[in-house]
């Protein structure tokens, strides 16, 4: 019976043990928490995401970063074989909007028990202590070293540590370091569906307005490009903007420089520019004797008003009678192009998952093998794959972890 250590009890972790556990292996899973999955835990607000209940080339086209690296391994674990793996494991799934497939309970942690379930039922041992370093020699992984100095022989294993957002989970980078150590070259890391920064006013002025139905449209002004475009929700914060559609849009951002990306938000999307500047015609013959502030309530909300127009130039004190075309032009402009220059991503901690990670070029895609080390396999966000918000990242967990799973076992 092949012995089989697989570090990280996240969602590649869990899948890879239980896999590999069904396959024939005798499969120790180690983790540094108390408790497995505490990522898991959180995302999707804590109603949990699991993944997105549409094709293989739909996950590939949402994966930005090296997502045709995938094809194997989600030709092999489709969305289907995961939402069919968690419902009969007693959890009832629904897929809402995007086709993103949640618990009907929205409930996290319901997803968390089934996957640990999974593996236990599998027969997999969990051992919580922290690995320190990989056991090699001749190029083969024999074993890994943890933390208290105890060593744990293997005849493979597979380094499911996550990324390096959300430290207090436990993805602290520890598998890039271990990849390091075994000859791997990592690329880059940066923060990839996380909250943008920006030294625009307004953000602060406006902090805790939060917008549910406005367009967004992200521009590379050193191509002159648009490169995302969202409708949805956002949160103006003191530090910039957040919300699910700036996330989304941090994916695109790929060379972040100051001032470099711009984002312009459509506050009245329902309108075209025309239908805006006649709204605005008629509220200004309603509220002529009232100032601009008052009339912009019943167009904004109230917390938005004063740093909208300020930004626009227009005093909020102004007569609505005395606004001049040019002043209610420039208003209407406003109005469905609000632009926002960002100044840079927030720290890499606060982002949902890491884009880069282990060369995907020195990893075997069906398997998940290490091309350079005999024995060790990696699956999940240590590697250099990402994709956009939607149950994606989960999804390419689960399926990379299988593939090494069913590899180990082999």
């Amino acid at each position: 019976m092949r012995k089989v250590i697989v570090v990280g009890a996240g969602a590649a972790g869990l899948l890879a043990a239980a896999t590999a556990a069904n396959g024939g292996a005798e499969v120790c899973l180690i983790e540094r928490n108390a408790r497995p999955a505490r990522k898991v835990m959180i995302t999707g607000k804590g109603r949990c995401n699991i993944t997105n209940n549409t094709s293989v080339q739909e996950v590939i086209a949402n994966t930005p970063t090296n997502g045709r690296f995938l094809y194997s391994a989600l030709s092999a674990w489709t969305p289907q074989d995961t939402m069919a793996l968690i419902e009969q494991a007693g959890v009832p799934l629904k897929t809402e909007r995007g086709n993103r497939v949640f618990p009907v309970s929205d409930q996290a942690v319901d997803i968390v028990d089934a996957l640990v379930g999974i593996a236990q039922s599998a027969g997999v041992r969990f051992l919580c202590g922290r690995v320190t370093a990989l056991i090699i020699a001749d190029g083969v992984c024999a074993g890994v070293r943890l933390e208290d100095g105890a060593e744990l022989p293997a005849d493979a294993v597979i380094v499911c540590t996550g990324g390096k957002s959300y430290p207090t989970t436990g993805s602290t980078g520890d598998g890039y370091a271990l990849a390091v150590s075994a000859g791997h070259t990592v690329t880059p890391l940066r923060p990839s569906l996380v909250a943008l920064e920006s030294d625009d006013p307004l953000c602060a002025a406006a902090m805790g307005v939060s917008l549910k139905n406005c367009g967004l449209v992200c521009v590379d002004k050193a191509t002159g490009k648009t490169i995302a475009k969202d409708f949805g929700e956002m949160l103006f914060t003191h530090f910039g903007v957040s919300g699910p559609m700036v996330l989304s849009a941090s994916a695109h951002m790929t060379a972040m420089a100051k001032n470099r990306y711009e984002l312009h938000i459509d506050l009245k999307p329902a309108l075209t520019p025309e239908q805006v500047d006649a709204r605005l015609q008629r509220d200004f013959k309603i509220y002529a004797n009232s100032d601009l502030g008052n009339a912009f309530r019943h167009l904004l909300p109230q917390s938005l008003v004063r740093p909208f127009l300020r930004k626009t130039g227009v005093p909020s004190d102004t007569k609505c009678h005395t606004v001049t075309q040019e002043q209610r032009k420039r208003l209407g402009a406003a109005l469905k192009s609000l632009p926002i220059k960002v100044v840079g991503f927030r720290p890499i901690e606060e982002a949902i998952v890491t884009s880069g990670g282990v060369d995907v070029k020195e990893i075997n895609a069906r398997t998940m093998a290490s091309k350079l080390c005999e024995g060790l396999y990696f699956a999940g966000e240590v590697l250099d794959v990402d994709a956009y918000t939607g149950g994606f990242n989960l999804q390419i967990a689960f399926a990379t972890g299988a593939a090494a799973g069913r590899a180990v076992a082999d």
